[in-house]
């Protein structure tokens, strides 16, 4: 697998127009149905070299790592870190989760709750949604006047500018699901009573808002994929698909970091265990 060429097929690169109601949500291009089982087993093997390249990142604890999920409701963001990342050490991810913002966090600028969870040195960080709802969520559903989120964009690809300045590496994701498939998701959480958790009514408004989303995304994805930050579209009907995409970036990225178990101080040769 040329894995530029592969990561050149869903990169949005800088100043590229985004038109999501043009991009194919089913597309299988590197694992086609007829592979299907050829793309599980590879998955299989990436998420056994994910987890060896989480222990060095880890162990060196040099390098800070970033993703941001985004998507529509049921697009698969839960499934997808549940399934790409089943095997790294728990001691070194992190899931935050972003809601609706609390009363104090609205007291406060709309990085402000954010910047607390970045990660560390060693550290993996997965958002589950991020600072990119107080642009989508503020702008679609009218929550602010225009003229707050329109300013959002810059401060979006500073804050992530600095990040990368500081040795953060950003991996952003948005998991792209059609329509149709986003109703067959919804009506096998109606049919699963102990999946009704997850299905909220604002969800069926949302979806009535579908096309203000898209237009929406458009513009945010084109704004603010940078070559610091690029963002990457991922055909996510499939699920099996879109965990195929996601863990083989996520193991280029980090093999490119060309990480190493640190060296120890002393010498090995030297120690002598009772």
């Amino acid at each position: 697998m040329d894995l530029h060429e592969f990561a050149s097929r869903y990169v949005i690169p800088r100043g590229a127009k985004v038109n999501l109601n043009q991009t194919d949500a089913d597309e299988r291009f590197w694992a086609p149905p007829e592979m299907r089982h050829a793309g599980e087993r590879m998955f299989d093997k990436l998420r056994d070299e994910l987890q060896a390249l989480q222990k060095v990142l880890y162990a060196q604890g040099k390098h800070r790592v970033l993703i941001i999920l985004q998507a529509m409701d049921t697009g698969g963001k839960d499934g997808c870190v549940k399934h790409v990342f089943s095997r790294v050490d728990p001691q070194g991810i992190t899931v935050k989760a972003f809601k609706k913002p609390s009363e104090e966090e609205l007291s406060h600028d709309f990085l402000w709750r954010v910047h607390p969870h970045v990660p560390g040195n060693g550290q993996i960080v997965v958002f589950n949604r991020s600072h990119y709802e107080d642009i989508i969520a503020v702008r679609v559903k009218k929550l602010r006047p225009d003229e707050v989120w329109k300013k959002r964009y810059r401060h979006i690809v500073d804050f992530e500018k600095m990040l990368v300045d500081e040795g953060t590496t950003i991996l952003k994701f948005f998991l792209h699901i059609s329509p149709e498939e986003q109703k067959a998701r919804l009506e096998s959480r109606l049919r699963q009573p102990e999946k009704h958790w997850k299905l909220n009514p604002d969800d069926l408004q949302d979806r009535g808002q579908w096309h203000d989303f898209m237009a929406t995304y458009d513009e945010l994805l084109s704004r603010t994929s940078t070559a610091h930050a690029p963002w990457y579209v991922i055909p996510a009907d499939r699920k099996w698909y879109r965990n195929l995409v996601v863990a083989q970036l996520v193991v280029s990225r980090l093999q490119a970091l060309q990480m190493e178990y640190p060296k120890p101080t002393w010498d090995p040769g030297s120690i002598v265990i009772d």
